[in-house]
């Protein structure tokens, strides 16, 4: 290694401010996309889960913020590292790297910014572990409750049921943007002596009363089907007619925050653990911080598998290394969440869960280690030339049939 490699001078200080500002871009790009992709599939079964009612439609953009701290936490190590490949990867295509090495700055020191961008993302991955989650998943909760729970306002959704309490159950087959113009409309009452009426009605008008606690249903050219006895009906037909509602709020959330190990801050599980904690078992406290603070603590390491996997892509293509990276992100990711469900369970102790983690890190130094000595070269070259082998071959087996569709 030459003195370049270990000694700070005004060059690597440059090369320093040159790779973040490159890697900066990358960064927020792929972690905007992620986090976007991620919270508008979650927004769109959202939206299916609270159809049953118009009320609850404006617990979606709560829902979705609070969901944000999760997601941030899943997409910021993979949005670090495809950051970290492309540019090593754009670098190594333009000869840049080659550049680097010919001058005597060696891929030790040429990783070092990466290294550091990967301590302060660290921090903020402990934060978002640590703190920011607990908060938002009891704030996911709690909106969710009082959106489940939520009362009726007054407004009716086409093709659907709603039932402001369980003597009323009311369906329209139309309905205008408003909700309070109805077509074909369909109410079953249950009085309080156990008997039921069935009110059909071409077309109806919800008015709310000035207090907000009652509607007005304005019927027009229905009929009333009504028992009178068990098993005896009597039918009304009329040309207006009118039926109360009532308007209820949501309930109340049941519980405070802390059911769940999901829900308390690192600082929390930290004295749960050490003192205990009403209705959680420190197993289950043990793993759950563990894991957490072995997935943040991975982000300084992903340096060390990106940049081998970005300078071998210049002979095998960049599908390859993604490939393997993706395989040993989830790897990764499966084999803590694995460990902590069974130390969780007791059957482990709960520092087994750290051993996905120094399998992670032993790989990432693996591969650094076998890159500095071949730039361009890993351990993992073998599997990265097999999987681009078979890329090419399936491309290979496409081609004719595309050419003779074309």
């Amino acid at each position: 290694m030459s003195q370049a490699d270990a000694v700070v001078t005004g060059r690597p200080r440059l090369i320093d401010r040159y790779a973040l500002r490159q890697s900066a871009g990358p960064l927020i790009a792929c972690l905007v996309v992620l986090l976007a992709a991620l919270l508008l599939e979650r927004a769109l079964r959202l939206f299916d889960l609270l159809s049953g009612s118009s009320a609850r439609f404006g617990y979606v953009f709560e829902l979705t913020a609070n969901l944000l701290p999760h997601y941030l936490g899943l997409a910021l190590p993979a949005a670090f590292f495809v950051s970290l490949f492309v540019v090593v990867a754009r670098m190594s295509d333009g000869s840049e790297i080659d550049a680097w090495l010919a001058s005597g700055v060696g891929l030790t020191r040429l990783v070092l910014p990466f290294l550091a961008l990967g301590v302060v993302l660290t921090v903020v991955s402990v934060a978002v572990f640590g703190y920011m989650q607990p908060y938002s998943r009891y704030g996911y909760r709690a909106v969710m409750h009082a959106a489940v729970n939520a009362g009726w306002n007054g407004r009716l959704q086409a093709q659907t049921f709603i039932e402001p309490n369980d003597k009323l159950l009311m369906t329209a087959d139309e309905a205008d943007l408003a909700g309070r113009k109805l077509g074909r409309l369909f109410i079953r009452q249950t009085r309080d002596d156990g008997l039921e009426d069935i009110t059909t009605a071409a077309s109806a008008e919800l008015r709310p009363s000035a207090d907000g606690k009652r509607v007005e249903l304005s019927l027009i050219g229905g009929q009333r089907l009504r028992e009178t006895s068990p098993g005896v009906f009597d039918v009304t037909r009329f040309d207006r007619g009118t039926i109360d509602a009532p308007l209820e709020g949501a309930a109340a959330l049941l519980r405070a925050r802390g059911g769940d190990e999901r829900e308390l801050t690192l600082g929390e599980l930290w004295d749960g653990v050490r003192n205990g904690h009403p209705g959680i078992t420190k197993p289950i406290m043990a793993a759950e911080l563990n894991a957490r603070l072995a997935r943040a603590l991975s982000l300084p390491f992903l340096p060390l598998l990106a940049v081998p996997l970005a300078l071998s892509a210049k002979r095998s293509g960049r599908a390859p290394g993604l490939v393997v990276a993706g395989v040993t992100l989830l790897a990764f990711h499966h084999g803590v969440q694995f460990a902590q469900s069974l130390a969780g369970a007791g059957r482990i102790p709960a520092v087994v869960v750290w051993l996905p983690y120094a399998v992670f890190v032993a790989l990432c130094l693996w591969s650094f280690h076998g890159c500095r000595a071949r730039p361009g070269q890993t351990p993992m070259t073998p599997l990265i030339e097999a999987i681009s082998d078979v890329i090419a071959w399936a491309k290979a087996l496409v081609k004719p049939k595309r050419e003779a569709a074309a």
